[in-house]
């Protein structure tokens, strides 16, 4: 295989600003994939090591595809027979609040509920939905990470969202 000399990603220049431009979408998408940070991070890493270290067989225009398709490949190792549950980290909390006692409860015990139905979602909705409401990805960029066509990422984010609807009208 002849690989043009510009677009090897074995040169530290190309991998670094193909490593800062990728690793935290490449961290998110794992962590959505599993709802753990430091599994995440340590998938992230061991794909960008194995990028680094298949860099000579990367085509042109398909690197970001080839990393994806590498963690996904990890993740699916590292949870073949483990049920998803996903936890989401509480943003910093204010000290002060002008609200009700009785709001507040409300809104912690809604955000509990709906933490519980994105984790009940099955992993392909969850994915693409987390993928397109937190890294605001179009669903052409979705399609083209996951490996699926644009239709089947608006069925999985339709049905997430008719899940939640469902889940969310009975609270």
């Amino acid at each position: 295989m002849n690989i043009n000399k510009e677009n090897n990603f074995c040169d530290e220049k190309k991998f670094s600003d193909f490593f800062l431009n990728q690793s935290k979408l490449l961290n998110n998408y794992i962590y959505y994939k599993c709802g753990n940070i430091d599994l995440s991070a340590d998938i992230t890493q061991e794909a960008f090591l194995k990028f680094w270290n298949n860099c000579k067989k990367v085509l042109p225009g398909k690197a970001k595809s080839f990393l994806y398709t590498i963690a996904n490949n990890l993740f699916l190792n590292e949870y073949a027979k483990n049920k998803v549950v996903l936890n989401f980290k509480n943003c910093q909390t204010k000290n002060y609040t002008n609200e009700s006692p009785e709001f507040l409860l409300e809104e912690k015990e809604f955000g509990f509920k709906l933490q519980q139905a994105i984790s009940n979602l099955s992993e392909a909705q969850r994915t693409a939905f987390l993928m397109n409401r937190i890294d605001g990805k179009k669903y052409r960029e979705i399609a083209e990470i996951l490996g699926i066509s644009v239709k089947a990422v608006e069925k999985r984010i339709h049905n997430a969202l008719v899940n939640l609807r469902s889940v969310i009208e009975n609270i």
